[in-house]
């Protein structure tokens, strides 16, 4: 393979060598993450990958079988005449000369007549045999692809791929079940809810008080439910990407963030302000401390779990003596202590950077699944 430098810069690229060992299974784990992750973006190697998983004989004649079933299916459902010209159009590739009569597709009946089924849904079940073959991950995954995406080879021009999702339904599936769910309108009406409270019922200036005290835990509800096997019903999936793990765990974060900061520190700053009293934005690097700290402890008990202690924590320590009492003077007291001075922030913004660093002395962790 052809490299620029030892860390793969943007000269990288795939090999003939390297697609044949993807193909056949035998690529190391790293080479066939950093393949995975190039041929989403260059489709001159996708293309090299793609011939070459088709030629292989280990994975060659199921596809072609994959691809049989999938224009049968497309012909017995009546579905438009276009995507199954398409299709046949891909199958033209040098890869299958010879159209749907040459002599891939009569291997592929025998070779594949287990494992697809034209009549059966697509029901591509491997047989045992299949299962322990150390090609049945290439093969499987880049059957998956050729079936999903046959129809759009032709269309998508250059890079082969078929643009399904608009940028900012890519962004909001990025950023993780949080800003789809839930999560998101309570946050609004947290927000919201405090500026009607404070304007609305009268209770002026103490609502900053509590809503500083609150602000903190928010983010943590949105990082909870943002990864995790109880949160993402692809969490498997994606943990075995090489985008998956710490790397899409803090994108979502960040995300969270990203949206709750600014909500939270604006309605706060619209809030009438207390008498010596901390300010809107004096709850940002408590939160941030305390999402970190969610972060790390959910490296060894799961995202879920991790937020659950943070915020518990947070709730006894300091919620629960804030909100002892409704008076200003009673809220004041006890938020005060927590958000007040330079040198409670510094203390915030140093304990930040050591759950930071434990993060990143953890960051292995999230490559494994989590335990029930």
């Amino acid at each position: 393979m052809s490299r620029e430098r030892a860390g793969r810069g943007t000269g990288w690229h795939v090999d003939a060598g390297l697609a044949a060992r993807f193909a056949a299974g035998t690529a190391v784990e790293s080479d066939a993450w950093s393949l995975e992750k190039h041929v989403e973006v260059c489709g001159t190697c996708a293309a090299l990958v793609s011939s070459a998983v088709r030629t292989a004989p280990e994975t060659g004649p199921l596809l072609a079988g994959v691809r049989a079933a999938v224009l049968e299916r497309v012909a017995a459902e009546g579905l438009p005449e276009r995507a199954a010209a398409e299709g046949r159009r891909a199958v033209g590739s040098p890869a299958y000369a010879g159209g749907p009569e040459g002599p891939a597709y009569a291997d592929a009946a025998a070779a594949a007549g287990a494992a697809v089924s034209p009549t059966a849904h697509l029901n591509t079940t491997a047989s045992p045999g299949t299962a322990a073959s150390p090609s049945a991950g290439a093969g499987s995954e880049a059957a998956v692809g050729v079936a999903a995406g046959a129809t759009h080879s032709t269309a998508a021009g250059t890079t082969g791929v078929s643009p399904r999702l608009s940028p900012v339904a890519r962004i909001l599936w990025a950023a993780g079940p949080a800003l789809r769910g839930a999560w998101a309108v309570a946050l609004a009406v947290v927000a919201l809810g405090a500026v009607a409270l404070s304007y609305g019922a009268g209770l002026g200036a103490s609502v900053r008080l509590l809503l500083l005290v609150t602000a903190p835990v928010l983010p943590l509800a949105g990082v909870a439910l943002s990864y995790g096997r109880h949160a993402d019903p692809l969490y498997e999936v994606v943990t075995g990407t090489p985008s998956g793990g710490l790397r899409l765990l803090l994108v979502r974060a960040a995300a969270v963030l990203g949206v709750s900061v600014p909500s939270l520190t604006l309605a706060g700053a619209v809030l009438p302000p207390a008498a010596g009293g901390p300010g809107a934005a004096a709850w940002l690097l408590p939160g941030l401390a305390l999402t970190l700290a969610a972060l790390v402890l959910g490296s060894f008990v799961g995202s879920r779990r991790g937020a659950a202690a943070a915020g518990g924590a947070w709730a006894l320590f300091v919620v629960a003596p804030a909100a002892d009492g409704p008076a200003g003077a009673a809220l004041m007291a006890g938020a005060a202590p927590y958000f007040s001075g330079p040198a409670v922030q510094s203390g915030w913004a140093a304990g930040a950077l050591v759950c930071g660093l434990l993060l990143a002395a953890r960051r292995r962790s999230f490559d494994h699944l989590e335990t029930p």
